[in-house]
């Protein structure tokens, strides 16, 4: 693609009311069978209609094929049950009732791939999957068989690249890798953690994106951003060690953030994904805020190194406020191409 500053969102927009409650996070499916198969398309379609006509360049499913980033892929293994379920501190930040490993995982059958080629029909643009990151997954089961969160992080890490292979064969140009769980476990990440997430990504042609912020608007997350202090710091373990990894792109959180934007020069080289748009606010940015984000990152990341996105995804939101929302990613991406073209 040969667009400056292409624009992308990162993960998840709001679901239609027919297939999903509105305007709440990881909310069941209101439809099962052949219904939701059809209903999950139906949402494709939308969903890009929305990209489109909103000007955003790279395309994304807006994870309406899934329910939860983490768990909506974990329930299409074997060696996990659902109905044995343990309370654990997800990211050291809130208790919830999480599935537990009681043998062997592995992938029976392909997770995505059918709506991956459903979504490659849909539009010419390049189009971008996302699945979850190996510490991530880790962090959202009760492992009683392992014992052992590397080893089980190292299974993981097998299966994704299977079915990141398979996405890539059915058209799929930009595979990202969601990894919160980044920002929180930073002994891991420098110990196995970036070792893991290269053996997901491992053997593609497909460009590669590891996501890692500080997570959607919901309470549990803007509690623990009020404890950061002033510079939230948090990128400083994982960026210098990312830039020497094989991952092409890194995702971080910007507008509104706390991040001081001089962390980017830790990942000089790389394609770094900006999020410029705020997810945990109904207000609607302005072309120039945005424009101001990015502008901003320039001091630490070449103009064709760039890629404007929103810090997290925007399911949360409602379908106007979200619509609003890649209307100014891409208004404001398109004021500073002409702003750098002139």
């Amino acid at each position: 693609m040969n667009t400056l500053l292409p624009t992308s969102i990162v993960g998840s927009l709001p679901k239609p009311s027919w297939l999903s409650q509105p305007e709440t996070l990881w909310s069941p499916w209101k439809l099962e069978g052949d219904a939701l198969v059809e209903g999950v398309q139906d949402a494709l379609r939308i969903t890009v209609d929305e990209q489109r006509q909103a000007g955003i360049d790279i395309i994304s499913d807006g994870e309406q094929s899934r329910q939860h980033f983490v768990t909506t892929f974990i329930e299409h293994l074997s060696g996990v049950d659902f109905d044995q379920r343990e309370t654990v501190r997800i990211r050291d930040r809130y208790d919830a009732s999480v599935p537990t490993v009681v043998g062997a995982v592995s992938r029976e059958k392909p997770v995505f791939v059918e709506d991956a080629k459903f979504l490659r029909q849909l539009t010419d643009q390049p189009i971008k999957w996302a699945l979850p990151g190996p510490m991530t997954m880790i962090d959202t089961l009760y492992d009683r068989h392992y014992k052992s969160r590397e080893k089980l992080a190292w299974e993981f890490a097998t299966i994704l690249n299977q079915e990141a292979k398979e996405l890539e064969a059915a058209g799929v140009d930009i595979i990202q890798f969601d990894e919160p769980a980044f920002n929180v476990f930073f002994d891991d990440v420098r110990d196995w953690g970036v070792a893991v997430l290269e053996r997901a990504a491992e053997g593609l042609r497909a460009e590669t994106v590891v996501h890692i912020c500080y997570g959607y608007g919901i309470k549990a997350n803007t509690d623990w951003k009020a404890t950061l202090g002033a510079e939230w710091r948090q990128y400083e373990t994982s960026f210098p060690l990312l830039q020497q990894s094989s991952i092409d792109t890194i995702s971080l959180e910007s507008h509104h953030s706390h991040v001081p934007l001089d962390l980017i020069e830790l990942i000089r080289g790389k394609k770094v994904m900006l999020g410029a748009i705020d997810v945990a606010s109904d207000v609607i940015e302005t072309p120039e805020e945005v424009a101001e984000t990015l502008r901003n990152a320039l001091r630490f990341v070449d103009a064709d190194k760039l890629i404007p996105s929103t810090n997290c995804g925007l399911a949360p939101l409602s379908r106007d406020v979200a619509r609003g929302k890649l209307r100014a990613l891409s208004a404001g991406a398109a004021l500073l191409r002409e702003e750098l073209a002139s």
